[in-house]
């Protein structure tokens, strides 16, 4: 499997993604410049976390312009899965590829920290790595993570089954008090309408070794290596 990951000015999780890829499919992503109109060839986008542009205007705007997204959003119509981590869930909803919007946290504070989900779907090629109900553990680090979309968006996301992953008590309860970003019906993640785009707050990358407390973002990037060397 072959992966290229995006690196804008003010990323700083693309070394970490990049080692998560290594572990699961024993290749180096190649790693491209925003400023770049061309992408080579890849079975996997990723946008990694980060702060891009210094998060000026809102988070993810300015770089929702680069030069290479032109290529990207080409590959996504084409139906080259793109994968966007926080600050890339972030970019991937300014560009239009993902509904909705992340605002700032409810408590209006950086959070950083373990958190619980519950992955509410076994059906994608990034999920297939997982059971439809299971909860993992997995890092956040964000300001502006709380997940908002109109009434009407996110019914439409409920009933096509495009939402990924939700917050959660360490029992896969939904709860208000889980939900530590105040996100829209405890989202975490959601998918476009074919399943071939994930934007996702929470950093799977950096639970993918026992030395870092946990390993349970392995099934993300063992489930992708998988799907899409079969």
């Amino acid at each position: 499997m072959r992966a290229a990951i995006v690196v804008f000015p003010g990323s700083n999780r693309e070394r970490d993604v990049c080692l998560a890829l290594e572990r699961s499919t024993g290749r180096t992503p190649a790693m491209v410049w925003h400023g770049d109109t061309e992408l080579p060839d890849a079975d996997l986008i990723v946008i990694p976390g980060g702060f891009a542009h210094g998060d000026y205007l809102r988070c993810g705007a300015m770089a929702a312009h680069s030069p290479i997204m032109g290529e990207i959003k080409r590959r996504a119509r084409r139906g080259t899965p793109v994968l966007g981590i926080c600050n890339g869930f972030q970019v991937l909803t300014e560009a239009g590829l993902l509904p909705g919007a992340l605002l700032r946290n409810q408590t209006l504070k950086f959070h950083c920290r373990d958190v619980h989900l519950k992955v509410e779907t076994s059906q994608s090629i990034f999920t297939c790595g997982y059971e439809a109900g299971q909860v993992i553990r997995v890092p956040v680090a964000h300001h502006d993570g709380n997940y908002f979309a109109d009434p009407k968006t996110l019914d439409r996301i409920e009933e096509k089954g495009l939402v990924a992953f939700r917050y959660c008590s360490p029992e896969g309860e939904l709860t208000e008090a889980d939900n530590h970003n105040g996100s829209a019906r405890n989202i975490a993640g959601i998918f476009n309408e074919e399943k071939t785009v994930l934007g996702l707050m929470p950093h799977p990358e950096d639970a993918t070794d026992p030395l870092l407390g946990g390993t349970d973002g392995c099934g993300l990037f063992d489930g992708l290596a998988g799907a899409l060397r079969a």
